[in-house]
C-alpha cells in the first residue's frame, strides 16, 4: 500500500509541476480561475502530493522494502559527495549570484544530482521509482525551459560574489542538518558513518 501511495504522490506532484510547463495550458487556467485561485490550488495538489510521497515511501521502506539490486558502498560514499554542491546549487536558486549566473537554473542542476546521486545509493524498487522520477522530471523540465517562449516569473536580483558565499555557508549548514538532523531523526536512514 505504501508504494502505491508513494505512486499518486508522485502522480500529484510532479504532474503539477510538469502542468506548469505546459504554458499555453496553465495560461487558459489562470484566466479562467485567477492567478491568486490557481496558485493556491497549485500549491495545494502539490503539498498532498508530496506529503502522499513522504508517508508512502516510509510505510514502503517500513513494510513493503523490496531489494532489487546491492549498490556498492563506494555509491553510497559518492551520494553523500554529491549532496553537498546539489545543496548548495539549491540554496543558490534563491540566493542569486555568480553560482546562479554560471549554472543558468541551479534548483534544477541540485535537484538532478540529489535524485541521481540517491538513485545510485538505493538499490530497492521504491527509490528507484522515487528518485527515477524526479530525475527524469528535472531532465523534462530542463529541456523544456529551453523551448518556452515566455519569459516566466518576474526576474530575482542577481548579486555578486557575497550572494555565492551565503549560499555555499547556507548550503553547508543545510547539508549538515539534512545529513546528522532530518535523515537519521526524520526518516530514521542514518547517512554518517552508515
Amino acid at each position: 500500500m505504501g508504494l502505491l501511495v508513494m505512486v499518486v504522490g508522485l502522480v500529484l506532484f510532479l504532474g503539477a509541476h510538469v502542468f506548469t510547463a505546459q504554458r499555453g495550458a496553465r495560461a487558459r487556467l489562470i484566466a479562467s480561475m485567477g492567478e491568486g485561485t490557481y496558485k493556491i490550488v497549485y500549491s495545494l495538489v502539490a503539498l498532498a502530493g508530496l506529503a502522499l510521497i513522504v508517508w508512502g515511501f516510509a510505510h514502503y521502506r517500513a513494510d513493503e522494502f523490496q531489494a532489487v539490486w546491492n549498490p556498492p558502498k563506494f555509491l553510497k560514499h559518492l551520494n553523500i559527495a554529491l549532496m553537498l554542491p546539489a545543496v548548495i546549487l539549491v540554496v543558490a536558486a534563491y540566493v542569486r549570484g555568480r553560482i546562479y549566473r554560471a549554472v543558468k537554473h541551479p534548483m534544477l542542476a541540485g535537484v538532478k544530482l540529489w535524485a541521481f546521486g540517491h538513485l545510485l545509493a538505493n538499490g530497492d524498487l521504491g527509490g528507484i521509482v522515487l528518485f527515477g522520477s524526479i530525475l527524469a522530471w528535472a531532465v523534462y523540465d530542463s529541456i523544456s525551459l529551453k523551448r518556452r517562449a515566455d519569459p516566466g516569473a518576474p526576474p530575482i536580483p542577481v548579486g555578486g560574489i557575497g550572494n555565492d558565499l551565503i549560499a555555499v555557508v547556507v548550503g553547508i549548514v543545510a547539508y549538515l542538518a539534512l545529513a546528522f538532523a532530518f535523515h537519521p531523526v526524520v526518516l530514521g536512514i542514518p547517512v554518517m558513518g552508515s
